[in-house]
């Protein structure tokens, strides 16, 4: 049987037994099927058995829960999402745009008001998050962060930091600045996915694990097919974020990006003196290729970045979950953000597929007529998008009325990825593009124009 504490720090140490509960065996019936028993899933569960507890919900899992992003993630509980402030303008109107911000806002706080309730330990710690301009090339790029959310109403307590002002919070070599936002948050993943299964099932729900998915079928009484038996219901979601991959009716609407993750050992009260970060915000950088940081509650650093190669077909593998020259990569930027840590030892290393939409628009979506919600396409910013996305989903099955289905993420569609081999082609070709511009505005100073045919495709 497969030791599920290593698949990440967070399910090693979220304190639960990682043993797999009982698989499906057979045929069974059910109000409400579940594909996937992370985040989405889970909250989706919760709150359609909060609005109705007589519901039957069941929930099939291919691994156990928690297994994917939820309990693989950079710790982030972020106030934004995976398209811009600027960009949910241009698409959808500031009225719009603002509204999915700050519901997006609301989630962290509802994350916090769930957990306080059911008595979970999820480690909640809202220090914000500070956007890091490391180099000239970044302070155009920081200066619009600050500009797109003051533009929607939404910069209480937002600042610009200088230099100096950064240093006394937290000190990275080569700073020239920060944009903080205060909403955001850091959590214990493994503890959240972990509790809020532990809380469905309290609730009455099923989950079923070691129980993989091979296909739907749509229809009055929807179907969800597994290796080991059908679950027949009056709606079935489907939440499996970039897993959705691989079943066929829906391997095309969302491409799987892996993003890989070190963490050090525990630092020293020395070292932490040096760098100081004694709020636990959420740092990250303006690249264009993407880099996150987290402070643990035990004291070690979480490095993450994308960086791996997209595999073509949108395999999906657990052998790359590891890749030998991303992670070394990783290592290599956390000294340069952090000079004192040369030296350190990193214990962990791990990583997972994220999901990307091809808009980048995450869905929560409900077709009545045939019976199948979904919602995925978070692109790495789901743990309070997902919460949201949740309680979408059990107002849209519950046919409840409620403000959070005029969003613009409600029964969103975008057009599917290109056939291959052209989304290999297209995708290797941005992620080599972008990690050099990246290399070249570390170089020159400049920032990135923006008119670059990888910058392009690669807008949101």
């Amino acid at each position: 049987m497969q030791d599920y504490t290593g698949v990440s720090y967070w399910l090693e140490t979220a304190g639960d037994d990682l043993r797999p509960r009982p698989a499906l065996e057979g045929d069974c019936e059910a109000d409400v099927a579940v594909l996937g028993a992370g985040y989405t899933g889970l909250w989706t569960a919760y709150y359609l058995l909060r609005r109705d507890p007589g519901l039957r919900v069941v929930l099939v899992e291919r691994e156990i829960s928690g297994f994917g992003a939820s309990g693989r993630n950079g710790a982030w509980c972020s106030p934004s999402m995976s398209v811009t402030a600027p960009e949910l303008v241009r698409r959808y109107g500031r009225e719009a745009a603002s509204r999915m911000l700050r519901a997006v806002r609301d989630s962290i706080d509802e994350i916090r008001r769930v957990a306080r309730e059911e008595n979970l330990d999820i480690g909640f710690r809202k220090g914000g998050v500070l956007r890091v301009a490391r180099g000239r090339h970044e302070l155009p790029a920081l200066r619009a962060s600050h500009e797109g959310l003051a533009g929607l109403g939404l910069g209480d307590g937002c600042r610009l930091l200088s230099a100096g002002e950064l240093e006394e919070r937290v000190r990275v070599a080569g700073a020239e600045g920060a944009f903080f936002d205060p909403q955001g948050a850091v959590i214990h993943p493994g503890r959240l996915v972990r509790g809020l299964a532990r809380l469905v099932e309290r609730r009455g729900g099923v989950i079923y694990e070691r129980t993989g998915v091979r296909d739907l079928r749509p229809g009055k009484r929807p179907v969800l097919v597994t290796d080991r038996g059908e679950v027949r219901a009056r709606a079935i979601v489907l939440a499996g974020e970039a897993y959705l991959a691989r079943l066929r009716r829906t391997h095309r609407q969302v491409l799987p990006i892996y993003s890989l993750i070190v963490l050090t050992e525990p630092l020293s009260p020395e070292l932490w003196e040096e760098i100081g970060w004694e709020n636990h915000e959420c740092l990250s950088s303006f690249r264009l290729s993407v880099d996150y940081l987290s402070r643990t509650q035990d004291g070690r650093i979480l490095f993450g970045g994308r960086g791996a190669p997209y595999h073509f077909g949108s395999a999906i593998r657990d052998e790359y979950d590891r890749d030998e020259a991303t992670h070394a990569m990783l290592r290599r930027s956390l000294t340069e953000w952090f000079p004192a840590l040369r030296g350190v030892r990193f214990t962990h290393a791990w990583g997972g597929p994220i999901g990307v939409k091809r808009d980048w628009m995450p869905t929560a979506a409900y077709d009545p007529a045939g019976g199948v919600a979904a919602a995925y396409g978070y692109a790495g910013q789901g743990v309070a998008v997902s919460n949201l996305a949740g309680r979408i989903l059990a107002a849209l099955i519950t046919g409840e009325d409620s403000e959070l289905l005029d969003l613009p993420m409600v029964n969103h569609r975008s057009r599917d990825w290109e056939p291959e081999p052209l989304r290999w082609l297209a995708v290797r070709y941005i992620q080599h593009a972008l990690a050099r511009l990246d290399e070249k505005g570390r170089r020159t100073g400049r920032p990135p124009t923006g008119r670059s045919l990888a910058e392009r495709l690669s807008r949101h």
